[in-house]
């Protein structure tokens, strides 16, 4: 189905229209995208295999050594496949009939080295390549979530090929597409998976097999849709353009996907039922080879749709003549002219963290709501808090602080500060681990589900060596010096993918110090509160001249880039103000922070008081009894001659 669908759509769509200057023949334009098709099928089976081992499967049964064995053989050919794909696209520019001569070889090999495509294919085939050796050789529950998260960031370079969008949309279109392909990978992956592993389990196995794929499988519907959406909308732009043919491609994806999300319905409320109180596989086998067959449509489509013109013109605003500096360093025009009001009427999306800041509410009131349904309670201001957090995050990564930080220092300084203090400050006293292992069931059958992995991560050595205060603190304080004053501020600023890099680094490292300090959540290691509070002036110190330095100082950071966006401002005098963001608005949640582990100090006083005052009466005060008999039996013996 899916080659079927991926031929018709390239005829249909002219993805495969012979060129009418320098063509490089039928072979390569069917070819390509055929190889991309493949590509993204054993990709699809090498992420939803380990998904589901890492997730679903137990160790020690079966079915977790034969999943391992499709991630293998998924990824040998997304290998193989991907290096296809990297000749094909190389041959698209060659123009010329295949030689054995050098010449050949050295242009093939300047291309997979030196272009930015060529870079991207070789990497993709060989991070598949290492997959497949690790698949074949590791058996480690750990080390099989880890291979999964190298599939899922083996997906980068492609996401950063085909149609990523023009102008400002470039960001946006790029995260959609990563967030695209890793979702309808797991999904596919994850059913192919099942599939192939049915005939070996019997129905005491399946059923909850079945009903964990479920769950990934919703998760992946909703992300694939809200993908798909925006990156429709980026090239398709105005309902006319429904209407081209890149535009009906669109709609009979949208199509296919909704019919899988309406088999995924049946699945999860009438299959696993239905299985559990017949034994009977019959209506299994019915709906995974419908659900097989659309998602063969969608994969056909989509490997033609990366090929078709797009009826909304996608040209970088570099490529314009007669650009500004500006346009030129960013590939997007310069936003409106910066006012306070701005940061609030001015936004710039990005779905990445639209989902996770959108699913971190969900799932924590889902698990409030368990919670209140079998009759425990749940502090509301932790409640409270953790929104308050998740929309401050998602203001400050697609508000107008977003759309001004890679053009102002001081914007991007706002966002670093509350990035990295005030949205953990908020965070943290929502305490999500303690409410995840107080609402997610437990596993009994060898595998490994969320709260197994929480459980294991949070009791690790590497999380007690990080949880200890002055530890959090060096790599608080540190990352900010390395960051600022090393090549990763300039892949920060530069790169989208270095953009999402430090909005996760900062808040993970803020996190971490924050937690250390006033977490309520499990911690192999409780620092006595003196400590934290010294640990905690010590970085204020840290902090405020790292913001003292920037306001003094006289060199630029990145002068070549904020020094020549032509706002007919002062760079300096920007980055002086972002010295002062640094300085002060960093300061706030740091003293919010203080006032916090004294009162916590003074609580933990006041209980051990109330404890020993009860233990007093329990025992008539046997302690202090024997702690006075032992003063009277030293000063007796000093006094005898």
């Amino acid at each position: 189905m899916a080659l079927f669908s991926a031929i018709a759509a390239l005829v249909f769509g002219g993805g495969a229209a012979a060129e009418p200057i320098a063509d490089p023949g039928d072979v390569v334009r069917f070819g390509l995208p055929l190889a991309k098709l493949v590509v993204n099928i054993g990709a699809a089976g090498t992420i939803g295999a380990l998904a589901l081992a890492a997730f679903a499967m137990a160790k020690e049964k079966p079915e977790f050594g034969l999943a391992l064995d499709i991630a293998a053989g998924s990824a040998a050919v997304w290998a193989v496949a991907s290096a296809a794909t990297g000749f094909f696209s190389f041959m698209t520019l060659y123009l010329q009939p295949i030689s054995l001569d050098d010449r050949f070889g050295d242009l093939l090999a300047t291309f997979l080295t030196q272009t930015e495509i060529g870079q991207s294919w070789l990497w993709t085939a060989l991070i598949a390549a290492a997959l497949t050796v690790l698949c074949f050789a590791v058996r480690n529950q750990t080390l099989v979530l880890f291979m999964a998260v190298g599939g899922v960031l083996g997906l980068i370079p492609m996401a950063l090929q085909g149609h990523a969008g023009g102008t400002e949309t470039h960001d946006a279109a790029t995260s959609a597409i990563w967030l695209h392909i890793v979702f309808a990978a797991v999904w596919l992956g994850g059913l192919l998976t099942l599939v192939i592993s049915a005939r070996t389990l019997d129905n005491g196995r399946i059923v909850p097999l079945i009903a964990r794929y479920s769950t990934l499988a919703i998760v992946s519907f909703v992300v694939v849709a809200a993908s798909g959406y925006v990156s429709a909308e980026i090239r398709v732009g105005t309902l006319d353009n429904l209407l081209t043919p890149y535009g009906i491609l669109v709609l009979v994806k949208v199509g296919a996907l909704g019919a899988l999300g309406l088999f995924g319905v049946i699945q999860r409320r009438y299959l696993v039922g239905r299985m559990s109180a017949t034994g009977s596989r019959k209506y299994f086998w019915w709906l995974v080879s419908a659900e097989l067959a659309f998602m063969g449509l969608a994969s056909g489509v989509a490997a033609a749709l990366a090929r078709t013109a797009t009826p909304q013109a996608q040209v970088s605003a570099s490529d314009v003549e007669g650009s500004t500096p500006a346009e030129l360093l960013t590939g997007a025009p310069l936003p409106p002219v910066f006012s306070p009001d701005r940061l609030f009427t001015l936004w710039n999306f990005d779905l990445l963290w639209i989902i996770i800041c959108g699913f971190g509410v969900f799932f924590y009131l889902a698990g409030v709501w368990r919670l209140k349904k079998r009759g425990d309670s749940w502090p509301v201001l932790r409640t409270v808090l953790w929104i308050a957090g998740l929309v401050v995050l998602f203001y400050i990564t697609n508000g107008g602080v977003n759309a001004y930080e890679k053009y102002l220092f001081s914007a991007h300084m706002l966002a670093h500060m509350t990035l990295g203090m005030m949205v953990p400050v908020l965070l943290v006293p929502g305490a999500p681990i303690t409410l995840a292992l107080r609402t997610i069931m437990k596993r009994d059958d060898g595998s490994r589900g969320p709260r197994e992995w929480i459980m294991l991560a949070t009791h690790s050595s590497y999380f007690g060596f990080l949880s200890r205060p002055l530890v959090a603190a060096v790599l608080f304080v540190a990352s900010l010096w390395i960051f600022y004053y090393s090549p990763l501020f300039r892949w920060a600023t530069e790169d989208h993918l270095g953009h999402q890099w430090m909005i996760i680094h900062f808040l993970l490292t803020g996190y971490l110090f924050v937690q250390s300090l006033i977490g309520v959540d499990p911690s192999p290691h409780r620092a006595p509160y003196p400590l934290r509070l010294l640990v905690l002036l010590a970085t204020m110190a840290f902090h405020a001249f790292f913001g003292l330095s920037l306001m003094t100082g006289t060199g630029l950071l990145l002068a070549d880039w904020y020094g020549a966006m032509g706002w007919g401002s002062d760079a300096l005098a920007d980055q002086q103000a972002g010295g002062g963001i640094a300085w002060s608005v960093g300061e706030i949640p740091t003293v919010a922070l203080a006032i916090a582990v004294a009162i916590m100090w003074s609580r933990s006083d006041e209980r051990d008081s109330k404890r020993y005052d009860r233990k007093a009466d329990r025992d008539g005060d046997a302690e202090l009894e024997a702690y006075n008999e032992m003063l009277a039996a030293r000063s007796t013996t000093r006094t005898r001659p």
